[in-house]
């Protein structure tokens, strides 16, 4: 009997975030339901629309509900198509027994290019330039900075932090990193404590994992102690940044610019009255979307499904040894 596995995913979503190929895979060894809504499932939907199902891929939009773990009697697992699982209520699946599983990081190489092109832009005035022309105006010809030379700060120092600081080094940048949780032993880091990182960084790029302890890491206090006319980059999540005080530092030329792929708007997009600032380049959270960055993800959710199906824990699992429905998968 094949299992039944219900995808979240709305038809952009679908395309954009998950990709035939992976959808293929599933289809191969399970009978697998698709949201029929064409919409981000809310508890109520999601509830109508997985019934019955065995597993549930979700994509980063949908919350793992308690309510829907409450009222799923058939579920035996909650996979995530993404690495982010904070709005998934862990606590209550394994409550009910229900698994719940993460994606790996397949997105380092996409995010730490869009980083260095954002820092590029900020720098040499691209986004200025361009737009200026797109409207027919006269181009200002504005002075710009190298990389080579510069100094990048990365605070955070996970794997796309480790590869920003590759990149900066290959181009002949002075790299600084603050990360109070690693021993950074890399050849050309310097590690140090974040206040020296702000006050000798020409670039800072926020990689900080987003906690309760982190909100408002980027501070009125933090963004006072950075270089004057130095950029700040964030390619991690919005609630790291005190934006009210992110707008103070560009009003006052404190900064001389931001770049942001993440905010406070829906779907972690940058905020709207920061995005549409001329001082500020914004992307709408496409670090990670890239063919290699997302089927990378969605693979991780096939092989999962694979697992789970040969009566297996899967990699990438978070409450295995509360999760108490996975014998009924045992054929």
């Amino acid at each position: 009997m094949k299992r039944r596995v219900f995808l979240t995913h709305s038809a952009d979503m679908l395309a954009n975030y998950y990709g035939p190929r992976a959808v293929a895979a599933l289809q191969e060894m399970a009978e697998v339901v698709i949201n029929p809504t064409g919409e981000v499932l809310d508890e109520a939907g999601l509830i109508r629309h997985a019934q019955g199902v065995d597993i549930v891929v979700s994509d980063r939009q949908t919350p793992g509900f308690a309510g829907y773990f409450d009222q799923a009697p058939d579920l035996v697992a909650f996979l995530r198509c993404a690495v982010d699982i904070r709005n998934v209520d862990v606590e209550r699946a394994s409550r009910h027994g229900i698994l719940c599983t993460r994606a790996t990081p397949g997105f380092i190489d996409s995010v730490a290019e869009l980083g260095f092109g954002m820092m590029i832009d900020l720098a040499r005035n691209m986004s200025k330039s361009a737009e200026a022309y797109w409207n027919r105006r006269e181009v200002s010809v504005l002075m710009g900075r190298q990389l080579k030379g510069s100094t990048l700060g990365i605070l955070g120092y996970g794997a796309i932090g480790r590869r920003m600081a590759e990149i900066g080094l290959a181009l002949g940048m002075d790299v600084l990193a603050s990360d109070p949780h690693k021993t950074i032993s890399d050849p050309g880091v310097a590690q140090v404590a974040m206040a020296e990182l702000l006050e000798r960084s020409d670039f800072v790029v926020c990689l900080v994992v987003a906690t309760e302890a982190t909100e408002n890491l980027m501070n009125a206090s933090a963004f006072a102690a950075m270089k004057p006319g130095a950029f700040f980059v964030n390619l991690s999540r919005g609630n790291l940044v005190d934006e009210q005080a992110l707008e103070a530092a560009l009003d006052s030329k404190q900064l001389a610019g931001a770049a942001m792929d993440v905010g406070r708007a829906p779907d972690q997009k940058p905020s709207l009255f920061l995005a549409e600032r001329p001082d500020v380049i914004a992307a709408p959270h496409v670090g990670g979307l890239t063919p290699a960055a997302i089927e990378h993800q969605a693979f991780d959710t096939v092989e999962q499904v694979r697992a789970l199906i040969a009566g297996e824990v899967p990699p990438g699992a978070v409450n295995a040894a509360e999760a108490s429905r996975l014998s009924r998968l045992k054929v």
